[in-house]
């Protein structure tokens, strides 16, 4: 299917895209965030089990991410190149290959390699795929598409954990290797049947002075690091809120729940702010602020009033910024890049994602640390507050390229 296209403009979507055509690129959404949070909590409550040391313990967690930070901007811009179905179809079958290697023994060393293979194979769809929903939508319908996508995401974060600790605990790691296998499998083949090719467009010759100014406008950058915000937000919700809950004697099945709480309200808010995007009833800049602001507020009400309830109000409140802020991000990089470089965008704007997912667990717990928890979160909280100022003093409501 040919579309005409001028260079360097966003052609509309390829069809009004249906649920059979985008329900595969939600599962293979889901499946990245499943791999990486399922495989993470698994080792912390296994190490002691499967001989892991302290050290190797943080290499086996940091594998994963440093192949996606290394490699998506690289299959990103071959989606560009070659086309996105093929990248994200070879990536879900790489995945499935990769935890199938998990499945032959517990060793340290083959839980690395597959847990190597399996970041590899992300780098490859996760980018891809945030390119195909934007092709398929097209930029009138970008903000309702990447709240759907955004939220099957956000759920494989928050239930990998949950999912991944019953497999463990029915068949140890063998079974959740080997459920992942099949997972990602199942979605490559229904990938290959149900979405539509998508014709490579021309691509420009870039000269390495315009690449650093496309990779350093405001129209990348400022939602890149919203993005960063809202998922280091989670990546400290997930892991700091049950221990705060359990610091604070709720129990173990209520601090559990805390992100369960997060997780719906995020589930929730992402598919009805990406359909007030479209609707024009709010912009990206104005919303991403906003779902900010909420983050930063319920960091803040936990540190400085850390009671139960708190801890199940501010899960809400930060849940819910996350899931405006998620989709409108994704909307505005959609809306702003030329459809030609749209996986290359995408797979620098996922690194962003990387680093908060990584940079604020590790921010916060070095403060808390060295101070207290509150302390920490604080810091989070006013980082996040300044992001959240950046996108109303730097964005303009998105408008496409031409």
């Amino acid at each position: 299917m040919n579309i005409p296209h001028r260079r360097g403009s966003i052609p509309k979507a390829v069809s009004s895209p249906s649920a059979r055509t985008l329900a595969p690129l939600y599962a293979a959404g889901f499946t990245t965030s499943f791999g990486a949070h399922s495989i993470a909590a698994g080792l912390g409550a296994e190490s002691g089990g499967i001989g892991l040391g302290l050290l190797t313990f943080g290499v086996l967690l940091a594998l994963y991410d440093v192949a996606e930070v290394i490699l998506k901007p690289v299959f990103g811009s071959l989606s560009d190149r070659i086309g996105a179905k093929p990248v994200i179809v070879v990536g879900l079958l790489g995945f499935a290959l990769a935890s199938l290697l998990g499945t032959t023994s517990a060793t340290p060393l083959m839980l690395g390699l597959a847990r190597l293979g399996q970041g590899a194979a992300a780098s490859a769809f996760s980018p891809a795929s945030s390119a195909a929903v934007a092709r398929l939508a097209g930029p009138a319908a970008a903000g309702s598409y990447f709240g759907k996508y955004g939220s099957w995401k956000g759920l494989g974060y928050v239930l990998g954990p949950l999912l991944g600790a019953g497999l463990i605990w029915v068949g140890g790691f063998p079974a959740l290797f080997l459920s992942m296998a099949i997972v990602s499998a199942v979605a490559a083949i229904w990938l290959w049947l149900a979405m539509p090719s998508l014709p490579v467009l021309p691509r420009p010759r870039y000269t390495v002075a315009e690449v650093v100014r496309q990779s350093t406008r405001r129209a990348f950058l400022v939602p890149t690091l919203a993005l960063a915000g809202a998922t280091g937000a989670l990546g400290v919700a997930v892991g700091f809120l049950p221990l705060l809950g359990s610091s604070l004697h709720v129990g173990l099945f209520a601090s559990m729940a805390v992100v369960s709480i997060l997780a719906v309200s995020s589930t929730l808010t992402q598919p009805l702010v990406g359909r007030l995007l479209d609707q024009q009833r709010i912009s990206s800049p104005a919303g991403m602020s906003l779902g900010l602001a909420m983050i930063a507020a319920g960091v803040i009400l936990l540190a400085i009033l850390p009671v139960p309830a708190t801890l199940y109000l501010s899960a809400t409140i930060i849940g819910a910024g996350i899931g405006i802020t998620t989709p409108l991000g994704f909307a505005h990089l959609a809306s702003t890049t030329p459809a030609e470089r749209m996986g290359r965008t995408m797979g620098a704007a996922e690194i962003g994602r990387e680093v908060g997912d990584a940079g604020g667990p590790l921010l916060v717990g070095a403060i808390a640390t060295a101070a207290s928890i509150a302390a920490g979160l604080g810091a989070l909280g006013v980082l996040v507050a300044v992001t959240s100022l950046l996108c109303t003093v730097l964005l303009r409501p998105a408008k496409p390229q031409h």
